[in-house]
């Protein structure tokens, strides 16, 4: 028996498979908008009730209730199995279809190919660089050296469509190493074109992925490597091959920076343990990977709005790792600076002592909850409670916790000892999700703009706090946020076959395919004005919590009972109006 498919494959296959061409092949579709509609082929029917939405990568019918996704599809037409329809797409694509430990895999070509084709495209890249004057040229006003560009294997795309495809007489294991795309017409071409390359390597050497910086108008000024059986967003680091390399053994720090660049840069200033995410967000694969490699990892991120997002969210997938002997710390730059800029700007060495003072994990948390409340009013210290108890449940060393403790306590006018008790019972009085016509077209309002743009949920900060909301299937909707956050590729076929066999993948098909589309800007703005209310809806839920929980204890303080009444008083304000209640 084959094991397991890889998830990320999964989504790798969704991601390319077009849904209306597979179908048209079968039955007559007609364009309706961005979407196609037909007759549907599961019943008889005189009137189009069937609709194939490419985008989600969807079917539905309105009339008998069939939906699903292009596994679904064959399986469903074609009387496939599950593995057959995942092997005829895979085939349709170009790609072959892995299995995770646990039996013998299907047969397909020798496992290097892939890897032997991104070897090939590296060399031809490194080839083309030495040829091409504008990338050189770039490349020296950014201020990188030859023997930097030779370390980290740096070259260079040309802009024709097939510079690549032309070097495979077998496009297979290019097309599964993420090298080529297939047009709707079947012929292949380059994903890669007019970009610098930035060849990224797991911890042998072995190129599987690429990064390519743009010197045309490309309005992706970055383009990554998309998903694939070698290539993980959430689980891979630029620069960490190279790192090693310079450092072989434990090294003594590894700083994470946001860009390309920004390692390379700072690698040839002198800080070689410099490694750079992916474009996605620091993932626990991330910080297992660090971990790996060093006990102390240091955040680097500019000092503007995005960047402290970006620190915070790192932040909360931290706090569960850190320890005795895992160590995170965070530093920001000035205002419109970046690591590769600074360093140049102002030398190693004085940028080497931002890094040597870089915030620990506590005081960055501590910082930041301070920064969004003002302990000196009663309000304050109230809505210091309900942002720090869910933070404080994340930490998983008991000293860390017992510092922060002490801290928040301080700047709460409490006892450490009632704030601690606080911590150590989040569950009690936790109110009951409900279900109501309200909270339901709130969530469905949320889900439909998520599954139409899935980057939406890049924007939600901590979405596990929405949990606090008493809502039923809000914890479907968190699940769905932390998928798409940490895939940025995945749509949301994706997340249906994620789900697949579960109440959650019934309820997302049924959902996904409403009629008519809505702009962007009218998607952009039902979500984000849904995840307000449920974030409101989250606090009121928070504050009744830690109402109750002061409520129970025998003798609270005058400072708790004054904070008890002061959240009393934040519940009735933050009553919605004429919004509805969730």
């Amino acid at each position: 028996m084959a094991g397991r498919i890889p998830e990320a494959f999964m989504q790798q296959l969704l991601a390319r498979v077009d849904l209306a061409e597979l179908i048209g092949e079968r039955i007559e579709l007609k364009r309706a908008g961005r979407d196609f509609q037909a007759l549907c082929p599961f019943h008889h029917e005189k009137t189009p009730s069937f609709t194939v939405s490419p985008s989600k990568g969807f079917y539905h019918c309105f009339g008998c209730g069939k939906h699903g996704t292009a596994i679904s599809f064959l399986m469903d037409y074609d009387r496939a199995s599950f593995p057959e329809a995942v092997e005829q797409l895979a085939r349709r694509v170009g790609l072959d279809v892995p299995h995770e430990e646990g039996g013998a895999p299907a047969p397909r070509p020798p496992p290097d190919a892939p890897l032997a084709a991104l070897a090939t495209a590296a060399r031809c890249f490194r080839d083309e660089l030495r040829k091409a004057a504008p990338a050189i040229a770039y490349l020296k006003r950014r201020g990188l050296s030859g023997d930097t560009a030779q370390r980290f294997g740096i070259g260079y795309a040309p802009p024709a469509w097939d510079f690549l495809a032309r070097r495979f007489t077998d496009a297979a294991p290019a097309l599964a190493a993420g090298l080529l795309k297939r047009s709707e017409g079947g012929r292949v071409y380059d994903v890669f074109r007019d970009r610098v390359m930035f060849p990224i390597r797991d911890l042998r050497g072995q190129v599987i992925g690429f990064g390519g910086r743009t010197l045309g108008d490309d309005p992706a000024k970055y383009l990554n490597t998309p998903e694939t059986v070698l290539f993980h967003k959430g689980r891979n680091l630029f620069g960490l091959y190279e790192a090693r390399a310079a450092t072989p053994g434990m090294l003594p720090q590894l700083v994470v920076v946001e860009g390309y660049m920004d390692a390379v840069m700072l690698s040839q200033h002198g800080l070689t343990g410099t490694v750079a995410t992916l474009g996605t967000a620091t993932t626990r694969d991330h910080l297992h990977l660090l971990f790996k490699h060093s006990q102390k990892v240091v955040f680097c991120f500019d000092g503007d709005a995005a960047g402290r997002r970006a620190a915070w969210r790192a932040l909360q997938q931290a706090l569960t790792e850190i320890g005795p002997n895992r160590e995170c710390r965070f530093v920001f730059l000035p205002d419109g600076q970046d690591p590769d800029t600074l360093v140049q700007a102002e030398g190693a060495d004085a940028f080497a002592r931002r890094i040597e003072h870089a915030a620990a994990a506590g005081e960055f948390a501590l910082a930041e909850l301070q920064a969004r409340t003002d302990v000196a009013t009663l309000d304050g210290r109230a809505r210091l409670l309900q942002l720090a108890t869910p933070l404080l449940v994340k930490v998983r060393d008991p000293a860390l916790r017992a510092v922060l403790v002490g801290e928040l306590a301080r700047h709460a006018r409490l006892p450490s000892a009632e704030l601690q008790a606080l911590v150590d019972n989040p569950a009690a009085a936790a109110p009951s999700p409900r279900r109501d016509a309200a909270g339901s077209r709130l969530l469905r309002g949320i889900m439909r703009a998520l599954v139409e743009q899935p980057g939406l949920a890049r924007g939600v900060d901590q979405p596990q706090h929405l949990l606090d909301a008493p809502v039923a299937g809000v914890g479907a909707l968190v699940e769905a946020l932390e998928f798409f956050a940490e895939r940025p590729d995945a749509n949301a076929a994706a997340l249906a076959e994620f789900w697949r066999g579960t109440a959650k993948a019934e309820a997302l098909l049924r959902l996904a395919p409403l009629p008519g589309v809505d702009s962007a800007a009218a998607l952009e703005s039902e979500f984000a004005n849904g995840i307000r209310r449920l974030q409101l809806a989250a606090q009121r839920a928070c504050a009744r919590r830690l109402a109750a929980q002061i409520a129970a204890r025998d003798q609270p303080s005058a400072e708790l009972a004054a904070l008890l009444a002061e959240i009393q008083r934040q519940l009735i304000q933050q009553q919605p109006s004429d919004e509805g209640a969730i």
